[in-house]
């Protein structure tokens, strides 16, 4: 069967093969350390979880509008007011099947062929699949780890050309845990205003997981003059502990969030309708739960980070923000274990997985070859079991 242009050149997610290879293992009776789930270990929240199940018992189970519920729409309009300051109509709104989705309406309804969108590296690594898919030019930005992994205005500068047509920023950061500091985004935000054709969208998804004393700043709310070509994505999957639920929201301008919901109408319609309402109310309830949250997940930060450390040929510098460790292991590469060579951190993590059972995500998946990434969205005891696993096979 033929298979088009545009599906050849989506590469198959790293992320997912390491996942596969260590279900295997596990599927087998091995005991293996997982660092690869990109999602917290809490439950959803069970008032969350409750509103859902009413509304399934009540038979809330119709097509709804393919942006979402009035209601829905609403409370992501007062989640924008209240958190960002910003102010925007629902008709400026809408939901989709997670942030992923969300990224890619965006990229789908603003990217033609052979336009470039200025994407930092270390990324996600479905930034550059989605735009290369949309027919666009993934312009990737090194940010080495000495620039704290993170884009400066010298470098932004350097890739624009005139069929630039978008920066993704993504602070806090998947995978690195960096944060932007508010002087930082403003210096970004000055070049964006110098060239006025080049749009820009935030990914936020982990904006209420950064600990002390970093602090979540918003660029186009503290420069209101981009907020005409600026999308906003955000969503329920990291904060509230629903990857799940499969729900993301967008904010933008008008004209550009009615092209992403005909595209929606057309693919997926509206996300699940016995969610709808549960989102909203996990938009407008009390968050209080997030607290121990994050206190728990900056514990685990600590041990994770002060581990990998201690282990010869290996430097993690300190995330903060998200709930990933991205440490330099290249220090490790020459090295042999059971007369394996570690070459890169496709090796690193193979190697890891097969002798120590440790699955971590090697950072050539995100662009960052000398680099893999472990999660801390895990318990104390795996953390502290898969640090021993991976000090133990690298002394040999």
């Amino acid at each position: 069967m033929n298979i088009s242009k545009r599906a050849k050149v989506i590469q198959p997610s790293i992320t997912l093969g390491i996942t596969a290879k260590a279900n295997e293992l596990k599927a087998r009776g091995i005991d293996v350390v997982s660092f690869g789930a990109g999602e917290p270990d809490f439950d959803t929240p069970e008032f969350i979880k409750n509103v859902a199940i009413e509304d399934l018992n009540k038979g809330v189970t119709k097509y709804t509008a393919e942006r979402g519920t009035p209601d829905l729409l609403k409370a992501v309009c007062e989640t924008l007011e209240r958190d960002y300051g910003l102010t925007y109509d629902t008709s400026q709104v809408m939901v989709s099947v997670g942030g992923k989705h969300s990224l890619f309406n965006t990229f789908f309804c603003m990217v033609n062929d052979g336009d470039g969108v200025i994407i930092p590296s270390p990324y996600w690594v479905s930034y550059p699949e989605q735009v290369r898919a949309c027919g666009g030019v993934a312009v990737i930005a090194a940010c080495p780890p000495e620039s704290g992994f993170k884009m400066t205005p010298e470098l932004l500068r350097s890739k624009i050309t005139p069929r630039t047509v978008a920066l993704v920023l993504n602070s806090p950061s998947n995978p690195t845990g960096s944060v932007y500091t508010k002087d930082e985004l403003l210096a970004i935000g000055r070049v964006l205003e110098e060239n006025p054709h080049v749009n820009l969208i935030t990914d936020d998804l982990y904006q209420k997981l950064v600990y002390a004393p970093a602090e979540f700043h918003s660029l186009p709310a503290m420069m209101p003059s981009l907020l005409p070509r600026t999308i906003i994505i955000n969503g329920w999957s990291k904060a509230f502990s629903m990857t799940g639920w499969r729900l993301g929201w967008a904010a933008g301008p008008k004209d550009f969030m009615k092209a992403c919901a005909n595209l929606q109408g057309q693919s997926t319609s509206n996300v699940t309708t016995f969610t709808q309402r549960a989102a909203a109310v996990a938009l407008r309830d009390n968050q209080s739960f997030m607290k121990p949250w994050l206190e728990k997940f900056n514990a685990r930060r600590k041990m994770i980070v002060d581990g990998l450390n201690a282990i010869d040929g290996i430097r993690c510098p300190e995330p903060l923000g998200a709930f990933y460790a991205f440490p330099d292991v290249s220090g490790c590469f020459g090295k042999k274990v059971n007369g394996r060579e570690i070459k890169d951190s496709m090796t690193f993590a193979e190697i890891m997985l097969e002798e120590a059972k440790v699955a971590v995500v090697p950072g050539a998946a995100f662009g960052e070859n000398r680099c893999a990434r472990l999660s801390y969205a895990t318990k104390d005891e795996t953390i502290a079991k898969g640090l021993q696993r991976l000090a133990e096979a690298l002394r040999k």
